[in-house]
């Protein structure tokens, strides 16, 4: 798929993104507008995936770690065809099968129930060692937040996932500089991410998160990586697509009210 489908795709994931929490009256749009680009590669570009076939054995997974972070997740599977469109505007109802984090058990397509945040690196290297011994063939995708990171969890995870060499795991990193609470180093100081995935036997790759050429070329290089796992550090904007929203971190769990969802989707129309 070319890189202009890819970019009207995400776009249009956008605007799901914004309605899901507008109708909704919650939800967490900042961060999911920031992974709108990663996820849409993921899905039409480089996982092997059927939505006619969402458990297929061999398929790749995706562990979407920042669990709260779903509607960004639901549009994509969407738009791929796990379910119909009109069902993003169950998300939140209490009948609803579209919760506010992922349910594996409920939602074609969900590899994997998430929202405890720092887990979900740990998951995927049991899902990636798995597809090792077993010889399975499938890569697992693994996105997390630059806030999630914070937790010690996800540093034991990663001393196992070099442990084992998971060439077949891929961890994103998605890299927005804001968490509930404000700025990542303002928060816990954190900084070098890059680094810090590197001194613990990542390969490591840093791109523009909105950019689709450089997701692919990053995907592509960390298929070809062997003997050890890839982290691509993904600088985003959180609230991306919407002036009012973008670096704002008061966006990171905030519904839109009427008048700000009608100036959200004008923008994200032009």
């Amino acid at each position: 798929m070319e890189t202009r489908e890819l970019e009207k795709i995400s776009k249009q994931v956008r605007k799901q993104i914004i309605e899901q929490v507008y109708k909704a009256q919650s939800g967490h749009p900042g961060g999911s507008l920031s992974i709108a680009d990663i996820l849409t590669v993921l899905y039409f570009n480089q996982m092997n995936i059927d939505a006619n076939n969402p458990n297929s054995s061999l398929r790749d997974r995706l562990v979407l770690s920042k669990g709260h972070c779903s509607p960004a997740l639901y549009a994509v599977l969407a738009q791929k065809g796990y379910f119909k469109n009109e069902e993003l505007n169950t998300f939140r109802k209490i009948e609803g099968k579209l919760q506010g984090h992922p349910d594996m058990t409920k939602v074609p397509g969900v590899d994997m129930t998430t929202g405890s945040l720092g887990q979900g690196l740990s998951v995927a290297n049991g899902m990636a060692l798995s597809s090792k011994l077993n010889h399975d063939g499938f890569r697992v995708y693994c996105i997390l937040g630059d806030g999630e990171i914070e937790e010690g969890q996800i540093w034991e995870a990663a001393m196992t996932s070099h442990k084992y060499k998971l060439d077949n795991l891929c961890v994103i990193v998605d890299n927005n500089n804001l968490q509930i609470d404000g700025k990542i180093e303002e928060v816990k100081g954190l900084d070098n991410i890059e680094g810090k995935f590197k001194s613990f036997g990542f390969n490591t790759i840093v791109v523009n998160g909105h950019k689709i050429e450089e997701l692919i070329d990053a995907f592509n290089t960390a298929k070809m990586t062997k003997g050890m796992p890839t982290a691509i550090i993904a600088k985003t904007v959180k609230g991306k697509g919407v002036s009012f929203m973008e670096n704002q971190a008061q966006w990171h769990g905030k519904a839109p009210n009427e008048e700000e969802y009608k100036i959200a989707i004008k923008e994200l129309d032009k």
